[in-house]
């Protein structure tokens, strides 16, 4: 079984469902960049305190404190990881590529949720949030598909890629990703 993983896919495709469920079963640390830099914003790390002061301007935050933090949570990882939500362009990847060598972690595979838009968009609407409308849902899909294809092709180059339907039953789709990662 493969266990440095990253999770890439349009959004309501599962993702974060399907990487809890592979985490929890494997024991391995899930990485989703949101939740990190929550994580050290509120613990007042020093590079919690560098975020905290860009996001309270409504700025991003830079590649470079994105992949430190990375680099810290890989250094605490003993089982395997599975990284959600970065790199979201070729650039980070490439960066995040280097950073991965260097502690002699490369990604094993890549799993790349597909679901048809239709569904996706039906799904969505589904969830019942105030955010999600058919226009808003289109063009986030939209945006989803212009920013990751190149992602999607360096990965592919790369022979790590590893796609997986993400229609059916929770616990089915868990199972096919089980089965292309072993």
């Amino acid at each position: 079984m493969q266990t440095r993983l990253l999770f890439l896919g349009p959004p309501g495709a599962g993702k974060g469902t399907q990487a809890q469920l592979l985490c929890k079963k494997y024991d391995l640390m899930h990485l989703s960049t949101g939740d990190m830099l929550r994580s050290e914003v509120s613990a007042g790390s020093p590079l919690g305190i560098e975020a905290a002061e860009l996001m309270n301007k409504g700025e991003l935050v830079s590649d470079s404190l994105v992949l430190s933090i990375v680099e810290n949570r890989l250094n605490e990882a003993s089982q395997g990881w599975l990284l959600d939500g970065f790199p979201r362009t070729v650039d980070q990847a490439e960066a995040l590529s280097v950073l991965l060598g260097k502690i002699q972690q490369p990604i094993q595979a890549v799993v790349v949720i597909t679901l048809d838009a239709e569904f996706l968009i039906k799904r969505l609407l589904g969830r019942g949030r105030t955010d999600d409308n058919e226009t808003v849902i289109r063009h986030r899909l939209e945006v989803y598909k212009e920013k990751t294809a190149p992602l999607i092709a360096h990965y592919t180059k790369e022979g790590l890629v590893k796609t997986v339907k993400g229609d059916g039953d929770v616990l089915e789709i868990a199972s096919r990703i089980e089965a292309v990662l072993s």
